[in-house]
């Protein structure tokens, strides 16, 4: 449809994701520039680094009221160690972390109720933990070692996907 934008009338494209703090988008911003992506590549710029917990789609903005009271859970905060870069299948380069805490799995199937209990999607494949690097990064290995980042996690956040001449991601709320 001529001049369709991404975002349909009414509503938004949503996420939840965990958003890292300013220090740990920079450390993560710069090892990402280590990675030795193809001249294609679509990088993910640091700014918009994060890692998904939950992928909404379009949801009806006449929602958001009710998404972000449903949303608001308890919440422990965690560690999160990123450490191993790998090339997923379709040439997307990821940062994987060392281990899935315990605590993180729970977030993830917390939230994923009660986007059920909405009557909102929850994608049935398995949960794959991981910060996207790049698109289109083609088939050069991954860098030998990952950054050994520790992420303390405080909290996690909604998003909303918007056009980049609209600025690319805006985070909508966080939790706690």
């Amino acid at each position: 449809m001529p001049g369709a934008s991404l975002e349909l009338a009414g509503s938004a494209r949503l996420f939840i994701a965990l958003w890292p703090g300013p220090e740990l988008r920079d450390a993560l911003g710069a090892w990402c520039g280590t990675w030795p992506c193809s001249a294609g590549a679509k990088r993910v710029t640091a700014a918009q680094l994060h890692l998904t917990l939950h992928f909404l789609g379009n949801v009806a903005r006449d929602r958001l009221p009710a998404l972000r009271h449903a949303l608001r859970l308890p919440f422990a905060p965690f560690t999160l160690s990123l450490g191993r870069p790998a090339l997923w299948p379709g040439q997307i380069a990821v940062l994987e972390p060392e281990r899935v805490p315990p605590c993180l799995r729970r977030l993830h199937a917390e939230l994923g109720a009660a986007l059920q209990g909405l009557a909102l999607p929850v994608e049935a494949r398995g949960f794959r933990p991981h910060v996207t690097i790049a698109r289109r990064a083609g088939s050069a290995a991954p860098p030998a070692a990952g950054p050994g980042l520790r992420w303390p996690v405080r909290g996690y956040a909604l998003v909303e996907s918007r056009p980049p001449a609209q600025g690319g991601y805006a985070v909508l709320q966080t939790w706690p």
